[in-house]
Protein backbone atom coordinates (compact mmCIF):
# COMPACT_ATOMS: atom_id res chain seq x y z
CA UNK A 1 0.00 0.00 0.00
CA UNK A 2 2.90 2.30 0.49
CA UNK A 3 3.33 2.10 -3.34
CA UNK A 4 1.40 4.09 -5.79
CA UNK A 5 -0.62 1.93 -8.01
CA UNK A 6 1.43 2.32 -11.27
CA UNK A 7 4.86 1.66 -9.16
CA UNK A 8 2.52 -1.42 -7.83
CA UNK A 9 1.55 -2.69 -11.56
CA UNK A 10 4.93 -1.96 -12.98
CA UNK A 11 6.85 -4.47 -10.18
CA UNK A 12 4.17 -6.76 -10.16
CA UNK A 13 2.80 -9.87 -11.06
CA UNK A 14 -0.62 -11.32 -11.81
CA UNK A 15 -2.53 -14.81 -10.80
CA UNK A 16 -4.90 -15.39 -13.93
CA UNK A 17 -7.05 -18.10 -14.31
CA UNK A 18 -6.41 -18.66 -18.11
CA UNK A 19 -9.68 -19.63 -20.05
CA UNK A 20 -9.91 -22.32 -22.41
CA UNK A 21 -9.92 -21.22 -26.25
CA UNK A 22 -6.66 -18.70 -25.57
CA UNK A 23 -3.25 -19.31 -25.69
CA UNK A 24 -1.01 -18.07 -23.16
CA UNK A 25 0.58 -15.58 -25.38
CA UNK A 26 -3.09 -14.57 -26.00
CA UNK A 27 -3.36 -14.06 -21.89
CA UNK A 28 -0.41 -12.19 -21.65
CA UNK A 29 -0.96 -9.74 -24.54
CA UNK A 30 -4.50 -9.03 -23.46
CA UNK A 31 -2.85 -8.06 -19.68
CA UNK A 32 -0.31 -5.98 -21.68
CA UNK A 33 -2.46 -4.08 -23.53
CA UNK A 34 -4.98 -3.45 -21.19
CA UNK A 35 -2.36 -1.92 -18.69
CA UNK A 36 -0.16 -0.36 -21.78
CA UNK A 37 2.69 -2.13 -21.10
CA UNK A 38 5.61 -2.13 -23.09
CA UNK A 39 6.36 -5.74 -21.42
CA UNK A 40 4.65 -8.94 -19.64
CA UNK A 41 5.57 -12.57 -20.00
CA UNK A 42 3.80 -15.50 -18.32
CA UNK A 43 5.34 -18.43 -15.84
CA UNK A 44 4.81 -21.70 -17.87
CA UNK A 45 3.02 -22.37 -21.16
CA UNK A 46 -0.53 -24.12 -20.96
CA UNK A 47 -2.17 -25.37 -24.08
CA UNK A 48 -5.16 -23.75 -25.50
CA UNK A 49 -7.59 -26.04 -24.33
CA UNK A 50 -5.98 -26.24 -20.52
CA UNK A 51 -7.29 -23.89 -17.78
CA UNK A 52 -5.90 -22.60 -14.60
CA UNK A 53 -3.22 -20.68 -12.77
CA UNK A 54 -1.08 -18.63 -15.30
CA UNK A 55 0.63 -15.92 -13.55
CA UNK A 56 2.19 -13.19 -15.38
CA UNK A 57 4.98 -10.66 -14.82
CA UNK A 58 4.03 -7.36 -15.59
CA UNK A 59 7.30 -4.55 -16.71
CA UNK A 60 9.78 -4.87 -14.87
CA UNK A 61 8.94 -8.24 -12.99
CA UNK A 62 9.95 -9.73 -16.03
CA UNK A 63 13.58 -9.61 -14.88
CA UNK A 64 13.14 -11.43 -12.15
CA UNK A 65 10.51 -13.93 -14.03
CA UNK A 66 13.54 -17.01 -14.31
CA UNK A 67 13.38 -17.01 -10.59
CA UNK A 68 9.78 -18.00 -10.81
CA UNK A 69 9.84 -20.59 -13.15
CA UNK A 70 11.22 -24.26 -12.92
CA UNK A 71 9.03 -25.15 -9.84
CA UNK A 72 6.84 -27.68 -8.88
CA UNK A 73 2.88 -27.45 -11.01
CA UNK A 74 -0.17 -29.11 -9.18
CA UNK A 75 -2.85 -30.64 -12.25
CA UNK A 76 -6.10 -31.57 -12.17
CA UNK A 77 -7.72 -33.52 -15.12
CA UNK A 78 -10.04 -36.05 -16.44
CA UNK A 79 -9.06 -39.23 -18.79
CA UNK A 80 -10.76 -41.20 -21.08
CA UNK A 81 -10.12 -45.07 -20.93
CA UNK A 82 -10.46 -47.13 -24.12
CA UNK A 83 -10.99 -50.51 -22.24
CA UNK A 84 -12.79 -51.56 -19.06
CA UNK A 85 -10.69 -51.78 -16.24
CA UNK A 86 -11.30 -52.11 -12.14
CA UNK A 87 -10.32 -49.50 -10.12
CA UNK A 88 -7.51 -51.32 -7.98
CA UNK A 89 -5.84 -52.24 -11.15
CA UNK A 90 -5.68 -48.12 -12.61
CA UNK A 91 -4.21 -47.30 -9.52
CA UNK A 92 -1.89 -50.08 -9.43
CA UNK A 93 -0.46 -48.80 -13.27
CA UNK A 94 -0.67 -45.19 -12.27
CA UNK A 95 1.63 -45.80 -8.98
CA UNK A 96 4.51 -47.57 -11.48
CA UNK A 97 4.56 -43.41 -12.86
CA UNK A 98 5.74 -42.07 -9.46
CA UNK A 99 9.32 -41.03 -9.31
CA UNK A 100 11.86 -39.90 -11.92
CA UNK A 101 10.58 -41.31 -15.19
CA UNK A 102 11.59 -40.87 -19.08
CA UNK A 103 9.05 -38.63 -21.20
CA UNK A 104 9.42 -38.31 -24.51
CA UNK A 105 8.01 -34.47 -25.26
CA UNK A 106 4.79 -34.65 -28.03
CA UNK A 107 5.18 -34.32 -31.65
CA UNK A 108 3.40 -31.14 -31.10
CA UNK A 109 5.70 -29.74 -28.75
CA UNK A 110 7.98 -26.65 -29.18
CA UNK A 111 11.16 -28.34 -27.81
CA UNK A 112 13.76 -30.93 -28.95
CA UNK A 113 11.87 -34.58 -28.90
CA UNK A 114 14.83 -36.11 -26.73
CA UNK A 115 13.92 -38.12 -23.76
CA UNK A 116 14.33 -35.79 -20.89
CA UNK A 117 13.88 -37.26 -17.09
CA UNK A 118 10.82 -35.71 -15.42
CA UNK A 119 9.78 -36.37 -11.56
CA UNK A 120 6.06 -37.14 -10.66
CA UNK A 121 5.80 -36.43 -7.06
CA UNK A 122 2.19 -37.21 -6.89
CA UNK A 123 -0.28 -39.91 -9.57
CA UNK A 124 -3.91 -40.30 -8.20
CA UNK A 125 -7.11 -41.35 -8.87
CA UNK A 126 -9.89 -38.76 -7.76
CA UNK A 127 -12.91 -40.58 -8.95
CA UNK A 128 -13.67 -43.34 -11.13
CA UNK A 129 -16.48 -44.10 -13.28
CA UNK A 130 -16.45 -47.25 -14.27
CA UNK A 131 -19.31 -47.77 -16.58
CA UNK A 132 -18.42 -44.70 -18.39
CA UNK A 133 -14.77 -45.75 -18.07
CA UNK A 134 -13.83 -42.45 -17.45
CA UNK A 135 -11.32 -41.52 -14.06
CA UNK A 136 -10.31 -37.96 -12.29
CA UNK A 137 -7.17 -37.97 -11.43
CA UNK A 138 -4.47 -35.05 -9.40
CA UNK A 139 -0.94 -34.84 -10.69
CA UNK A 140 1.90 -32.94 -9.29
CA UNK A 141 4.92 -33.07 -11.11
CA UNK A 142 8.51 -31.64 -11.92
CA UNK A 143 8.32 -28.03 -14.48
CA UNK A 144 8.23 -29.70 -18.03
CA UNK A 145 6.26 -32.29 -17.55
CA UNK A 146 4.01 -33.11 -20.26
CA UNK A 147 0.79 -34.28 -18.62
CA UNK A 148 -0.91 -35.19 -21.74
CA UNK A 149 2.16 -37.57 -22.88
CA UNK A 150 1.93 -39.13 -19.04
CA UNK A 151 -1.60 -40.23 -19.71
CA UNK A 152 -0.80 -41.73 -23.21
CA UNK A 153 2.12 -43.70 -21.13
CA UNK A 154 -0.46 -44.52 -18.95
CA UNK A 155 -2.65 -45.70 -21.65
CA UNK A 156 -0.28 -48.07 -22.90
CA UNK A 157 -0.05 -50.24 -19.98
CA UNK A 158 -3.69 -50.75 -19.34
CA UNK A 159 -4.93 -50.61 -23.47
CA UNK A 160 -5.37 -47.08 -24.20
CA UNK A 161 -6.09 -43.78 -22.24
CA UNK A 162 -6.15 -39.93 -23.39
CA UNK A 163 -6.88 -36.95 -21.32
CA UNK A 164 -9.95 -35.12 -21.93
CA UNK A 165 -9.97 -32.20 -19.20
CA UNK A 166 -6.85 -30.51 -17.70
CA UNK A 167 -6.84 -27.83 -15.13
CA UNK A 168 -3.02 -26.11 -13.41
CA UNK A 169 -4.49 -25.38 -9.51
CA UNK A 170 -0.81 -24.51 -8.68
CA UNK A 171 2.39 -23.54 -10.09
CA UNK A 172 5.22 -22.56 -7.79
CA UNK A 173 4.31 -20.40 -5.15
CA UNK A 174 1.11 -19.68 -7.03
CA UNK A 175 -2.29 -21.10 -6.21
CA UNK A 176 -5.92 -20.84 -7.39
CA UNK A 177 -6.65 -20.56 -3.65
CA UNK A 178 -4.68 -17.30 -3.66
CA UNK A 179 -7.15 -14.11 -2.78
CA UNK A 180 -5.32 -12.36 -5.90
CA UNK A 181 -6.51 -15.92 -8.71
CA UNK A 182 -8.56 -13.86 -10.84
CA UNK A 183 -10.64 -14.36 -14.23
CA UNK A 184 -10.22 -12.29 -17.60
CA UNK A 185 -13.28 -11.16 -17.01
CA UNK A 186 -12.67 -9.62 -13.39
CA UNK A 187 -9.30 -8.25 -14.28
CA UNK A 188 -11.18 -6.04 -17.36
CA UNK A 189 -13.98 -5.15 -14.40
CA UNK A 190 -11.10 -4.13 -12.53
CA UNK A 191 -9.32 -1.97 -15.32
CA UNK A 192 -12.59 -0.27 -16.33
CA UNK A 193 -12.87 1.04 -12.50
CA UNK A 194 -9.39 2.18 -12.49
CA UNK A 195 -10.29 4.07 -15.67
CA UNK A 196 -12.72 5.18 -13.43
CA UNK A 197 -10.47 6.54 -10.43
CA UNK A 198 -11.06 3.87 -8.25
CA UNK A 199 -7.71 1.66 -8.01
CA UNK A 200 -9.20 -0.47 -5.06
CA UNK A 201 -9.70 -3.42 -7.40
CA UNK A 202 -6.87 -3.85 -9.01
CA UNK A 203 -4.72 -3.22 -6.02
CA UNK A 204 -6.07 -6.41 -4.61
CA UNK A 205 -5.30 -8.46 -7.84
CA UNK A 206 -1.77 -7.34 -8.53
CA UNK A 207 0.67 -9.36 -6.32
CA UNK A 208 4.27 -7.32 -5.25
CA UNK A 209 6.90 -8.48 -7.36
CA UNK A 210 8.48 -8.65 -3.38
CA UNK A 211 6.63 -12.06 -3.04
CA UNK A 212 9.95 -13.23 -4.97
CA UNK A 213 10.78 -13.55 -0.81
CA UNK A 214 9.06 -16.57 -1.12
CA UNK A 215 11.97 -18.08 -2.91
CA UNK A 216 15.26 -16.64 -2.38
CA UNK A 217 16.85 -15.24 1.02
CA UNK A 218 16.80 -11.80 1.56
CA UNK A 219 19.31 -9.36 3.23
CA UNK A 220 19.47 -5.74 3.58
CA UNK A 221 20.95 -2.87 2.45
CA UNK A 222 21.33 0.49 4.42
CA UNK A 223 18.66 3.71 2.57
CA UNK A 224 22.47 5.63 1.76
CA UNK A 225 23.32 2.96 -0.55
CA UNK A 226 20.13 2.71 -2.57
CA UNK A 227 21.57 4.71 -5.57
CA UNK A 228 24.69 2.80 -5.83
CA UNK A 229 22.60 -0.66 -5.78
CA UNK A 230 20.92 1.27 -9.16
CA UNK A 231 24.15 2.33 -10.57
CA UNK A 232 25.07 -1.57 -10.09
CA UNK A 233 27.28 -1.06 -7.63
CA UNK A 234 29.01 -4.79 -5.72
CA UNK A 235 27.78 -5.11 -2.18
CA UNK A 236 30.36 -3.97 0.39
CA UNK A 237 30.55 -5.26 4.34
CA UNK A 238 29.41 -1.70 5.61
CA UNK A 239 26.50 -1.76 2.85
CA UNK A 240 24.54 -4.47 5.18
CA UNK A 241 22.36 -3.44 8.06
CA UNK A 242 23.05 -7.07 9.26
CA UNK A 243 26.23 -8.24 8.36
CA UNK A 244 26.47 -11.45 10.27
CA UNK A 245 23.08 -12.79 8.32
CA UNK A 246 24.18 -11.45 4.77
CA UNK A 247 27.59 -13.60 5.09
CA UNK A 248 25.67 -16.50 6.28
CA UNK A 249 22.97 -16.09 2.77
CA UNK A 250 25.76 -15.11 0.21
CA UNK A 251 28.19 -17.55 1.40
CA UNK A 252 25.80 -20.31 0.00
CA UNK A 253 26.79 -19.03 -3.36
CA UNK A 254 22.97 -18.84 -4.60
CA UNK A 255 21.18 -15.77 -5.91
CA UNK A 256 19.53 -13.93 -3.35
CA UNK A 257 17.25 -10.45 -2.95
CA UNK A 258 18.88 -7.35 -1.72
CA UNK A 259 15.81 -5.31 0.37
CA UNK A 260 16.52 -1.37 0.47
CA UNK A 261 14.13 1.13 1.93
CA UNK A 262 11.46 -1.68 2.56
CA UNK A 263 12.02 -2.75 -1.37
CA UNK A 264 13.70 -5.13 -3.36
CA UNK A 265 16.23 -3.34 -5.72
CA UNK A 266 18.32 -6.24 -6.83
CA UNK A 267 19.20 -9.96 -7.41
CA UNK A 268 22.84 -10.71 -6.34
CA UNK A 269 24.92 -13.78 -6.43
CA UNK A 270 28.08 -14.28 -4.46
CA UNK A 271 31.53 -13.71 -6.67
CA UNK A 272 34.85 -14.38 -5.69
CA UNK A 273 36.13 -12.50 -9.28
CA UNK A 274 37.07 -8.94 -7.40
CA UNK A 275 40.56 -9.15 -5.78
CA UNK A 276 39.48 -6.55 -2.65
CA UNK A 277 38.25 -8.89 0.60
CA UNK A 278 35.73 -6.68 1.59
CA UNK A 279 33.23 -7.03 -1.83
CA UNK A 280 30.92 -9.65 -0.67
CA UNK A 281 28.86 -9.84 -4.16
CA UNK A 282 27.75 -8.76 -7.28
CA UNK A 283 24.32 -7.75 -8.90
CA UNK A 284 22.88 -10.15 -11.28
CA UNK A 285 19.68 -8.22 -11.93
CA UNK A 286 19.42 -4.22 -11.22
CA UNK A 287 15.82 -3.13 -10.42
Amino acid sequence: MEKNIRENIEFGILNIDKPAGWTSFDVVNHIRKKLGLKKAGHLGTLDPNVTGVLPICLEKACKIQEYFMHKDKIYIGKMKLHKEIDEKKLKEEMKKFLGVINQLPPRISRVKRVLRKREIIKFELLKFNFEAREAEFIAEVEAGTYIRKLIDDLGKSIGGAQMSELRRIKAGIFSMEDKEFCSIDKFDKAIEELKNGNEKFIRELVIPAEIIKKIVPVIEVKEEFANKLKNGSPIFDEMLVDLEKGKKIIDKKEPFAILCAGKIAEIAKFTDKFEQKSILAKPEVVL
